[in-house]
Formats: C-alpha cells, sequence, structure tokens
C-alpha cells in the first residue's frame, strides 16, 4: 500500500499497540465465530473521528476504497452492524484510552500541564424536533386523551345494546390512548423536575446579584445605577419542551443562527501550551455556569494539576472562583463581555487600574486581577487555545452532531472525539520533530505480524474452505519474528 511513512494512519497503529487493550479483549466471549480484533475496529473509529468520517456506513465503505482505511483494516472489511456495535459497547473503555493517550504525551515530552482554557459548545442531539412536546400541549394532549379514553369506555358499555361502527376495535383503541397518556404524563414529570432545577439555579444567581448591589451600596453610600434584578418566576413554563427521540437532550440555542434546536452542552479544557485536550464533558445545561467543577475534575490526576485557569464571562461566579482556588488553580474569569472597537488606546497604552478595596465582591477583584500584567497574559491566551480546538472538530472535521442518543452514550462519543484530537495532536508534534513514538518499531511490527495472521486465515477459509481456522499459531510466529528483527534493527516499522 502506498502510504507515506509518516502518514497518521501508520501513527495509529503504532499508537493503538501501546494502549492497554485488555478490558476490550475480556469483553469478547469464547463462542461464536472469530471476531475482528479490537486493534482493527478501534484504528477504524480513531482514524475516522480523526479526519471527519463519522459514520458507520460510511466507515465500512471506506474499508473498499481508501487506502489508509485498508490499511488499518488489513484489508478486511467489517460491516457497518460490527462497527456501530463495537462503538456502543466500549464506550466506558474510552476514559481509560483518554488518560493513556494523555500519559504517552507526557512520556515524550510534549505535554506539561500548565496554563489551561475552558469553554463550551453546543453540538446537535440525534434528536428530531417535530417528536417534542412543549409542557403546554403536552397538558392540552392529556386533556383530550383522557375524554377520548371516557369516550370509548363509554361506547363499550354500549355495545350489548347497539352494534359498534365498522372497523372500531375499542380495547385497540383504549390501550392506545392509555400508552400515550403514560408518555405524556412521564414528560410532563421530567419538565417539572427540570423545572426545579432550573429555579434553584435562578434563584441563587438573584441572590447573587441582590447580594451584590447591597455590598455596592454600602460601600459607595449611593444606590446602584441601572434596575434592580427581578425575581424568577417558579414552576414550568408553558414552552418548556421534552424531546421523545432523545429525552435527555435539551432545545437550546443554535450557535449557528438565531433558531433553537436539541443539544447538549459539550465542554473542553485545552492545554494552552500544546493544545491537547486535557479534560472534557457533557452535560445538558444550556449555560456554562454549573460546568467548571465537572470539566476540572475530568482533568485525570496522573497528568497533574493546572496552575492557571482562563474562562470566559458565561463561567463567572462566586462559587467557582472558590472551587478553582480550592484545587489549587488560579482563576482568570471575565466578569463580562469585552465592547468591540474601542479603538488603538485600548490596546496600547498602558491600562491603570487601582487595586480595589479588602471588603470589594468577587466580582470586582476579578476584573482588576484581569487588568493586571499577569492576568491579560493569561487571559488573552484562551481565544487562541480552546477556540481553535472547537474549529477543529467542528469546521475542519465536521463534527457537529453526535452519532449516539443518551447522555451516557453522548459523553463516551465524546471522549472518543478528544481521544482521536489527541492522538492527531500528538502526531502533528512529534511530525515537526521528525520524532516517533518509543518502543513503535517492536510494536508496530508485532500488529502487522498479528493482522496477516488474520489474512491467512482469511484467505484459508476462502480458498481452502476451511471453516475454523484460528491464527494465533500464525500471528505469534510472525510477532516473534518481527520483534526479534526489530531488536536488531533489520526491520522498519513503516517499511511495509
Amino acid at each position: 500500500m502506498l502510504l507515506a511513512t509518516h502518514h497518521l494512519a501508520r501513527f495509529l497503529v503504532d499508537a493503538i499497540t501501546q494502549l492497554d487493550l485488555q478490558p476490550l479483549y475480556r469483553r469478547y466471549g469464547p463462542r461464536g465465530g472469530e471476531a475482528y480484533a479490537p486493534e482493527v475496529l478501534l484504528g477504524l473509529l480513531l482514524y475516522g473521528y480523526a479526519t471527519g468520517v463519522f459514520s458507520s456506513r460510511k466507515l465500512e465503505q471506506a474499508t473498499y476504497e481508501s487506502v489508509p482505511f485498508r490499511f488499518l483494516a488489513g484489508g478486511l472489511h467489517p460491516d457497518h452492524d460490527t462497527i456501530a456495535h463495537f462503538r456502543t459497547s466500549f464506550l466506558a473503555e474510552l476514559q481509560a484510552f483518554f488518560v493513556e493517550v494523555l500519559l504517552l504525551a507526557q512520556a515524550v515530552g510534549l505535554l506539561q500541564l500548565g496554563d489551561i482554557s475552558l469553554d463550551g459548545t453546543k453540538v446537535r442531539a440525534d434528536a428530531s424536533k417535530s417528536k417534542a412536546v412543549s409542557y403546554k400541549r403536552a397538558g392540552e394532549l392529556i386533556a383530550q386523551l383522557e375524554a377520548e379514553v371516557a369516550e370509548l369506555f363509554a361506547l363499550a358499555e354500549q355495545a350489548d345494546q347497539a352494534a359498534l361502527p365498522a372497523g372500531v376495535d375499542v380495547a385497540a383503541e383504549i390501550a392506545r390512548r392509555e400508552e400515550r397518556l403514560a408518555r405524556l404524563a412521564e414528560a410532563k414529570a421530567v419538565l417539572e423536575a427540570r423545572a426545579k432545577e432550573r429555579d434553584a439555579q435562578e434563584q441563587a444567581a438573584y441572590a447573587a446579584k441582590v447580594r451584590e448591589r447591597e455590598e455596592k451600596t454600602r460601600r459607595t453610600g449611593r444606590k446602584p445605577r441601572g434596575r434592580p434584578p427581578t425575581p424568577p418566576t417558579p414552576g414550568p413554563r408553558d414552552t418548556d419542551q421534552y424531546n421523545f427521540t432523545d429525552p435527555e437532550s435539551r432545545i437550546m440555542k443554535n450557535p449557528t443562527n438565531a433558531g433553537f434546536d436539541q443539544h447538549y452542552n459539550a465542554q473542553l479544557a485545552v492545554d494552552q501550551a500544546s493544545l491537547f485536550i486535557v479534560g472534557q464533558g457533557v452535560s445538558a445545561h444550556p449555560t456554562d455556569q454549573d460546568e467548571v467543577v465537572p470539566t476540572v475534575e475530568s482533568i485525570p490526576a496522573q497528568v497533574g494539576t493546572p496552575t492557571t485557569a482562563a474562562l470566559d464571562t458565561g463561567y463567572f461566579s462566586a462559587p467557582n472562583i472558590r472551587a478553582l482556588e480550592e484545587r489549587g488553580i488560579d482563576p482568570y474569569i471575565a466578569t463580562g463581555r469585552t465592547g468591540h472597537h474601542q479603538g488603538w488606546r485600548a490596546y496600547c497604552l498602558p491600562q491603570v487600574a487601582l487595586p480595589p478595596p479588602e471588603d470589594a465582591s468577587p466580582k470586582e477583584k476579578m476584573a482588576y486581577k484581569l487588568q493586571t500584567a499577569v492576568g491579560r497574559a493569561v487571559y488573552r491566551r484562551r481565544k487562541c487555545t480552546v477556540e481553535p480546538v472547537f474549529g477543529s472538530l467542528k469546521e475542519v472535521r465536521g463534527f457537529r452532531q453526535f452519532s449516539l442518543r443518551g447522555l451516557i452514550a453522548v459523553r463516551g462519543e465524546w471522549c472518543l472525539v478528544c481521544v482521536a484530537h489527541n492522538l492527531k495532536r500528538l502526531h502533528t508534534l512529534l511530525r515537526a520533530q521528525g520524532r516517533a513514538l518509543p518502543g513503535a518499531t517492536l510494536y508496530g511490527l508485532v500488529l502487522v505480524g498479528a493482522w496477516t495472521a488474520v489474512l491467512v486465515a482469511a484467505a484459508r477459509r476462502a480458498f481452502l474452505g476451511a471453516r475454523h481456522v484460528s491464527p494465533c499459531f500464525v500471528g505469534l510466529i510472525i510477532g516473534c519474528v518481527c520483534g526479534l528483527g526489530a531488536r536488531r534493527g533489520l526491520f522498519s516499522p513503516t517499511g511495509c
């Protein structure tokens, strides 16, 4: 196959062999037909998510038409159902691969965790807007269906005196409406629970604004300018929506236009120096304020603790500042949006800010902190670190919609996206330095030997009619020969 020695597909072969795949192998059963090696399926998924091929059908097609995919599959052609089943079955194991890739980057000296940037983006859910119902409409439908059920019961009671209309199965019609009533009642219960959660968040935000105005009044002796904050209205709203296709997704503002759609809120923590994704997560919250702690806690302890964190104004709150400081992270969170076209003086002339008093609010202290030389330097790097990563994922590779449904499955797929990004980033940095992964020669050749054994077994089945052929013995011999040759410098890991 005509693949360059520095091709990403060859790099993934070397990288996958350095991951601990024992949890995957333990899930394989002893019975049934010969299964595809997890290295093959994992390689197809990682290369697909690194290059913008997310559909299992397109991945299957690529094993016939694309040289890199044919190389990764070893000439095999896994069915799209096999690829999709593998992806959904091993979502829990992907988190371990996320940690291992970061440790691999640390081992080669390309990741030294220091300053990080946090941000979030809305990613479309695999859900249809037409399969949704609002809280108000759900109440109307429940009343309508209950009236129809009562009418059908009355019709059934009159069946002894008068014949039923032709083609009417009263029992089936009642069962169908009772099933819809149960689903609508569940939808209303979920919307009411979400409303309680939102009420608590809005009440906390309202109390914080009131407290800030009172503190400002006490310090200055004057009433603050502007309107006082409006207390939130408790309870579910008529426009709150529940989606039957993916109930855990939420209606959120579409980032590409002024409309609304079913989305998830995907979060990233990116190392500012290397642009590796060191923390990630997904939630169904429309805003980012509650995502600081989960995203920071997703950073593996083995990788280390960041020193500073830069976040935009959507994350600002006094509890978030305290949470970061308690974890030994120096926070730099914007307190408001910066206006555009401020003129050259705002950027060129030195901005002198007076230190706030000791009893200043957290917002005033953070605003002063961001105006210092260190604060401006740290926060300035936020846009040129985490934003390019989102741009690469969504614009370059086209990842704008999840393929799986449900919060747990979506989190696993987002982790797969992050692992693929980190591997591609690792490949880019190593190639720029003219380096390779340590141990790539030995492990890469052992994997090539295993895949060759799979091809030998497939050829025997095709041409000799053998139905139960185990390639383990052949793979062992080829792997040992390749390993000895690699140790003596006789072979190259990318020489095929």
